[in-house]
């Protein structure tokens, strides 16, 4: 798998409990943090979810 860098660029401030466990789960919760990730299934369910918090840049 490919891997990417997953940026929260968008507060989490006043947005549905999903979203935020969602966040979480991709190991983010402050904005312009940042992680290294494979891209699985799994993390593209989880990145087009709350696509319009984070930004993708494949490695």
């Amino acid at each position: 798998m490919a891997k990417v860098r997953i940026t929260q660029i968008r507060s989490t401030i006043k947005r549905p409990e999903t979203q935020l466990r969602t966040i979480q789960s991709l190991g983010l919760g402050k904005r312009d943090q940042s992680v290294e990730v494979e891209f699985t299934p799994q993390i593209q369910g989880m990145v087009r979810k709350v696509s319009h918090l984070v930004s993708v840049k494949e490695l």
